[in-house]
């Protein structure tokens, strides 16, 4: 039987801690992720957003609680972090691409060497996917050579080039110039419509809107709220939440 078959979620956390020092930044988080599901966390700088997505991600070790990865306990400590980390795309604010490597190389690079993909095969798929966003013409090119939005949206490539079973996206936005802000979510929300698995972190509150089928809220490393986009934006429960959106938009 298959995860969708029997509705097991591709991600689950239970009672998941982590404190650095003195400062505990998750306390007790409690959530599922089902297949093609985007879920979207929203929440203040220091929330906690970014230290859950390291955990699932295993750059950052949980404190208590366990992580589940179709149905794996990847908290165990016994378990192999390459192993479950090949099996995650990861994107960050940074857009971390090799700066000596051409886009072709960077897209095709875990696909050659961690999955033992042969190169002509890795490189057909780069040229699909780059094709589809409109970057073919920068196969050979040298990221320095390409715009902000350019470069963020080759690293998401890259990071869906293995077909991982979870994207984790960390404010993707964050370092790109507003005018480059569009294009990269409009890349998102192209993979929400080919089924992909997401959890993304995100200060865009129109995109998480538009893109999610969750919404989750930290405050404080406290997931106060969750559920579909159009309950917690326009009919929040928690007091919290009311004045998390109540700031957000008054700044915006």
């Amino acid at each position: 039987m298959s995860d969708t078959d029997s509705g097991a979620p591709v991600l689950s956390m239970r009672g998941v801690y982590k404190a650095f020092g003195e400062n505990t930044v998750l306390r007790g988080v409690d959530l599922d992720v089902h297949r093609h599901q985007v879920v979207v966390l929203i929440g203040a700088s220091g929330s906690g957003k970014s230290t859950l997505l390291k955990t699932v991600n295993l750059l950052e070790q949980i404190d208590d609680g366990q992580i589940f990865l179709r149905g794996q306990d990847i908290s165990d400590p016994r378990v192999d972090v390459d192993a479950t980390r090949a099996r995650i795309g990861v994107v960050f604010q940074q857009f971390n691409l090799f700066p000596h490597l051409t886009v072709l190389d960077n897209v095709t690079l875990a696909n050659r060497r961690v999955h033992g993909m042969p190169k002509d095969e890795a490189e057909r798929i780069a040229v699909e996917l780059l094709g589809r966003i409109g970057l073919a013409d920068k196969l050979r090119s040298y990221p320095d050579r390409l715009s902000g939005g350019q470069q963020q949206r080759v690293a998401i490539v890259r990071a869906i080039a293995s077909s991982p079973e979870l994207l984790l996206l960390d404010e993707i936005t964050s370092a790109l110039d507003p005018q480059l802000v569009g294009e990269v979510l409009d890349l998102v929300a192209g993979l929400k419509s080919t089924g992909s698995t997401m959890v993304m972190a995100t200060h865009e509150m129109s995109f998480a809107r538009r893109a999610a089928d969750l919404v989750v809220f930290l405050k404080n490393g406290v997931l106060v709220e969750q559920g579909p986009p159009e309950q917690v934006f326009d009919d929040p429960e928690h007091p919290e939440t009311r004045e998390f959106l109540a700031r957000v938009h008054a700044v915006g």
